[in-house]
């Protein structure tokens, strides 16, 4: 499989993400850039989660349907073509890092596949659930990583 190239202006990977982006901010998403998608992708497919919560992965940001033909998203802004879902926090859209108080860092995966067909979701997706319907449907990937601690 090969690699999608996924970066953001705000943070480097493995980087601290502002508090511009945090729910203690202002809460929006960060501008985000991609390269490298295969020509016979259907869709684009962004998830970022924390693996680092107290009650297991928590969902920040779901986005299916991403034009495959764009190369990014603006900050505050949903990827082109793309239908968000409903975030860990019951929102729809982004929901920035807020991790507990003395917690330690936690950190945001920002994952970017590029997919073959429209994922089976419904309702209120799991970051397990995503995971499962992207097996077997992805053509290439890409991650981002950043921190974020209170």
């Amino acid at each position: 499989m090969t690699g999608v190239e996924l970066r953001s202006a705000a943070f480097r990977d493995h980087g601290a993400i502002p508090r511009r982006h945090s729910g203690e901010g202002d809460d929006v998403s960060p501008p985000l850039t991609w390269s490298v998608v295969p020509d016979s992708t259907l869709e684009l497919v962004l998830l970022c989660e924390d693996p680092d919560a107290p009650g297991g992965s928590f969902l920040h940001w779901l986005v299916t349907g991403i034009d495959p033909r764009s190369s990014g998203a603006a900050e505050g802004e949903t990827p082109p073509g793309g239908h968000e879902w409903p975030n860990g926090f019951g929102r729809l859209g982004w929901g920035g890092p807020m991790p507990p108080p003395g917690h330690g860092a936690h950190r945001y995966f920002f994952r970017l596949w590029a997919v073959t067909e429209s994922l089976p979701l419904h309702g209120k997706p799991t970051v397990d659930a995503v995971h499962r319907a992207v097996k077997g449907r992805e053509l290439a990937s890409g991650m981002l990583v950043g921190t974020y601690e209170r």
